[in-house]
């Protein structure tokens, strides 16, 4: 059983940083691609940013230049690193994770709980 557990939310200022983590456990797989995405009540879930194996990053327009996603393979873990939070970047962010298992592709519908992200201004 695949599991992704989050880390690393809480409450910030306006200007601050947070990290988040993501570690990915359970049976024997390869990360093809894993990302970020968050959900502001009353909105759709949006991503936020991706990183695929070969190490290509892909950013939401609204955090470009504040935002950085990485990934240590050897601990099945990716991070996001936010600076210059701002209120708006107030949301539950969300793991998730495209998979496969060996040869077998098990889909990227693999997500974790959520960590809550508040943003004072």
């Amino acid at each position: 059983q695949v599991q992704l557990v989050e880390s690393g939310g809480g409450l910030v200022q306006a200007g601050g940083s947070l990290r988040l983590s993501c570690a990915v456990s359970g049976s024997t797989f390869s990360i093809n691609a894993i990302g970020w995405h968050r959900q502001a009540p009353g909105n759709q879930r949006e991503l936020v940013a991706t990183i695929n194996s070969g190490g290509t990053t892909n950013y939401a327009d609204s955090v470009k230049g504040r935002f950085t996603i990485s990934r240590d393979n050897a601990k099945n873990t990716v991070y996001l690193q936010m600076n210059s939070l701002k209120p708006e970047d107030t949301a539950v962010y969300y793991c998730n994770a495209d998979l496969s298992y060996g040869s077998v592709w098990l889909g990227g519908d693999y997500w974790g709980q959520g960590t809550q992200v508040t943003v004072s201004s």
